[in-house]
């Protein structure tokens, strides 16, 4: 009898990225490269008040920025970048130079190279 796997389809890799939270897959591979940046922002944890913070770094994937709020891994936040609406993110690390965050979806890609153009380093 064939094996029914065979015969299914092949998943695309766009499908297949999509289905795997950055959490799971920044353990396996780093799924974006990072662009540092420097931009004024707010963050927002579940029941709290927004506060600002600095973004030092985006990919489509996720963030790091400046906090000085000790918050465990999985904690849901939400980061208003200057002219974009509340991002949805997930806590994914967090130590004395700051906190890193995985979007719930990715970022558009054009979007990202705003920021990039935008807000460079210094």
């Amino acid at each position: 009898m064939p094996d029914s796997t065979t015969h299914m389809p092949p998943a695309s890799a766009n499908a297949f990225q999509q289905s795997l939270p950055y959490s799971v897959a920044s353990n396996e591979d780093r799924c974006a490269p990072r662009q540092r940046i420097r931009v004024a922002a707010r963050m927002r944890f579940s029941c709290s008040s927004s506060f600002p913070t600095e973004v030092t770094d985006l990919s489509i994937a996720g963030f790091t920025c400046d906090a000085l709020l000790q918050m465990h891994p999985g904690t849901l936040c939400w980061l208003t970048l200057p002219g974009l609406g509340a991002l949805e993110a997930e806590v994914v690390w967090h130590s004395k130079n700051g906190m890193g965050c995985a979007f719930k979806n990715l970022l558009n890609l054009a979007v990202l190279n705003h920021y990039v153009a935008k807000f460079p380093a210094a």
